[in-house]
């Protein structure tokens, strides 16, 4: 049974029997056939049988099936390796639960997790992943979507960036990030990013020393000065080093961009010490930014509360879920601090996470991948009726539930092999 005809047929006993009584006046035939059709049951009826999962690279795909035959998906990245078996326990633990209180189960589900993990990682990531699925469900079943249910929206679509993905280049010199930033700019986009950090560049003192030599520094500099000069001063530009440099560099590198007029300056530091963020971040006037590898509320309030950063960047397919993110996004606004979640997954995971965007005030500006635009595979993998990005913004979708669906035919072709598929 389809997702929409079972939500169609949400109808209560009461209301059944209500519209049937005055059928009697005009003979059996049509209240007969009302009796043979199958009804679901009301949505106070509805109950979780199952969770199934697949993998693909560095994805998690779940779904929650019900006694409707409505299910909901949700999306886990990073942190989800080898996590089969937890999917498998979590789904004995909720199962014959009513999915329609996604908060209650996930509050649920992590406190009795305190030993488990529940932390961060990857029980977080995948709790995640689950929590989205139940937000879903949620949406289905009562034909609205997700950002309804989390109290409206504030616009009805979200910008994003093209981060060009220029790390799949070996050595990429100046030039070639110029013509990256053109390319994305050509296809709509107002905003890009670039990723400065390269393990293979012949100038690092090695491979374990995390300060930056002075021939780094130059090659760092003059890759995204190339960038401004190309793309002119209106257009923002993202700088991410994914937290594999030490204090000192971060500074350097943090002064050093001044000039270039960042929208920000991503991960300079590892996420383990707030201490190092504060300092960077009150050292320079470039904005910086972190997040992706914070986990749950609880890992943005020092963050937040001493100005640790002046951008936050949660994944909100591995800090909790939607709610969590929400609950995030709600706790920077207190700070007047910009909210702009960090997105590697697919798009189920873009779009779920554009309904948080679209329902909190202080969002910025989304993440999105240029290979998506460009790799057959993301397209594959959903089921998804229109383009997914039109002139660097997404448009939120307005179909119950997050609006995208896994095609799990076009995912099984990049499963990975040898880990059971939706079993």
């Amino acid at each position: 049974m389809s997702n929409s005809t079972s939500r169609r047929s949400f109808l209560t006993k009461a209301t059944i029997a209500a519209a049937m009584a005055p059928l009697a006046t005009f003979g059996r035939g049509l209240e007969t056939a009302i009796e043979r059709t199958p009804k679901s049951s009301a949505p106070s009826d509805l109950k979780i049988t199952e969770v199934k999962c697949g993998y693909s690279g560095g994805g998690l795909f779940v779904k929650i099936y019900t006694n409707q035959g409505i299910w909901g998906c949700g999306e886990g990245v990073d942190a989800i390796s080898g996590t089969y078996y937890l999917i498998k326990r979590i789904s004995n633990q909720i199962k014959d639960r009513n999915p329609l209180n996604p908060n209650r189960i996930a509050e649920e589900l992590r406190k009795a997790n305190f030993f488990g993990g529940a932390q961060s990682g990857m029980y977080v990531a995948v709790l995640s992943a689950i929590e989205t699925a139940l937000w879903d469900l949620t949406g289905k079943a009562l034909g609205l979507p997700i950002y309804q249910l989390l109290g409206g929206k504030f616009r009805d679509k979200v910008r994003v960036y093209c981060d060009t993905e220029l790390y799949t280049r070996n050595n990429p010199v100046p030039d070639d990030y110029a013509k990256a930033a053109l390319g994305a700019i050509n296809r709509g986009y107002t905003a890009v990013k670039f990723d400065i950090d390269e393990a293979t560049d012949p100038n690092k003192f090695d491979r374990y020393n995390w300060t930056a030599s002075n021939a780094e520094l130059e090659r760092m500099y003059e890759a995204i000065a190339a960038v401004r000069k190309a793309v002119g001063p209106h257009i923002d530009i993202c700088v991410d080093m994914h937290g594999r440099y030490d204090a000192t560099t971060g500074r350097r590198v943090a002064k050093m961009m001044e000039p270039l007029n960042l929208m920000w300056l991503e991960e300079p530091v590892p996420a383990d010490n707030i201490d190092v963020y504060k300092t960077i971040t009150q050292e320079t006037s470039t904005p910086i930014c972190a997040g992706e590898n914070f986990y749950l509320g609880y890992g943005y309030t020092r963050l937040l509360s001493e100005a640790g950063v002046d951008i936050v960047m949660p994944d909100l397919q591995k800090c909790g879920g939607l709610g969590e993110g929400q609950r995030i996004a709600n706790l920077a606004n207190l700070y007047y601090v910009p909210f702009s979640p960090h997105m590697v997954g697919s798009f189920v995971g873009a779009m779920a996470t554009a309904h948080v965007c679209a329902s909190v005030p202080n969002f910025h500006i989304l993440e999105w991948q240029t290979l998506s635009d460009t790799e057959p595979k993301w397209k594959e993998i959903v089921t998804y009726d229109k383009p997914f990005i039109e002139k660097g913004f997404l448009t939120v979708s307005d179909k119950p539930g997050i609006g995208v669906e896994i095609n799990e035919e076009g995912l099984k072709k990049y499963a990975i092999p040898g880990v059971p598929f939706f079993e």
